[in-house]
């Protein structure tokens, strides 16, 4: 049978993961696999959004066909609809990430996995927010974290599941103004990120929550609120190095440059969109950053270095003459 390589399209991800073709996978294996998975999951966390969108289409055939193929087959359809909606959002498409969450809405309900469905809930609320409908992305979550906390104990994965659906729901209701609404979200994944430090992690997918996570999105927070002052000073608390991937260190540079260059400091922006292209260079040439350095051009045209990088990530975007 035939198969299609990731290290053939240049990823080297420590084993030889391979992606079915469609006709195969239809034909032999309907269902999408967990090293496939794995293997595209890890393709995001690098930043590596050109080689994760030419193998998506694969997967997604394989979600179409395992959404039906029982609770396991249905969480793992889920998740890669998941991933297909984040990608999107990355590429600026929100219509598209919209229609992918609402897929993965549908296929972790079916899969009964609350993980899961907080997975589809954080990849609904971001369209959701960024079409003005904030009441209807916080409602999403709330019903999430719900699912996670029912039970007397959660496990490691629920916990952090539910400090990532707080931290979202934080930044959704501080992208609103919601200023008391996202402050208790932010507070309340703080605490969860001490539990969940506390408790054992028996393995599989890694943990996303922690400190670092929430001091990350801090920064969002308390800029989207008005509090430059705190915004910046949770940035400069953040050891960026202790973040898991490439993507999370990446963002955080991002949400960085965008409360210095709010707070006037364009050439501290600048500084930290280099931040962005050392960690991950594709997310420099993302629409968003490409528009945050084009900022930064017309508020500091004479930076030294501006001109070569926005050669580099922003073609087409030339620095004003000092």
């Amino acid at each position: 049978m035939e198969r299609r390589s990731l290290l053939g399209a240049g990823v080297v991800l420590g084993a030889a993961v391979v992606v079915r073709p469609p006709a195969a996978r239809s034909a032999e294996h309907p269902a999408v696999s967990d090293a496939e998975l794995a293997a595209v999951r890890a393709l995001f966390a690098a930043g590596a959004y050109e080689r994760l969108g030419r193998l998506l289409p694969l997967l997604l055939d394989g979600a179409e066909h395992g959404v039906e193929a029982g609770p396991a087959g249905a969480a793992r359809a889920a998740w890669v609809w998941v991933l297909a909606s984040q990608l999107a959002v990355k590429q600026g498409r929100t219509g598209a990430a919209g229609a992918y969450a609402g897929l993965a809405g549908a296929a972790a309900r079916r899969s009964g996995n609350a993980v899961v469905l907080a997975a589809a809930a954080r990849a609904g609320a971001t369209p959701l927010r960024r079409t003005g409908r904030t009441p209807e992305a916080l409602a999403l979550l709330k019903e999430a974290r719900a699912h996670l906390t029912a039970g007397p104990r959660p496990s490691a994965a629920e916990l952090d599941a539910a400090g990532m659906v707080e931290l979202t729901a934080a930044y959704t209701a501080a992208q609103a103004h919601q200023t008391s609404t996202a402050r208790d979200f932010a507070d309340e994944a703080d605490q969860t990120a001490l539990r969940l430090a506390r408790r054992p992690h028996a393995g599989g997918r890694p943990l996303q929550l922690s400190a670092g996570q929430c001091t990350l999105y801090r920064i969002g927070i308390h800029r989207h609120l008005g509090d430059l002052d705190t915004a910046l000073a949770h940035a400069a608390r953040l050891d960026a190095g202790q973040l898991p991937t490439a993507e999370r260190r990446a963002r955080a540079a991002t949400d960085t440059a965008r409360a210095l260059l709010d707070a006037d400091d364009a050439a501290g922006a600048f500084t930290q969109l280099r931040l962005v292209e050392l960690a991950a260079p594709a997310e420099a040439r993302r629409p968003s950053v490409r528009a945050l350095t084009a900022e930064v051009a017309g508020a500091r045209p004479g930076l030294p270095g501006l001109d070569a990088y926005l050669r580099r990530t922003a073609p087409g975007v030339n620095a004003p003459a000092g």
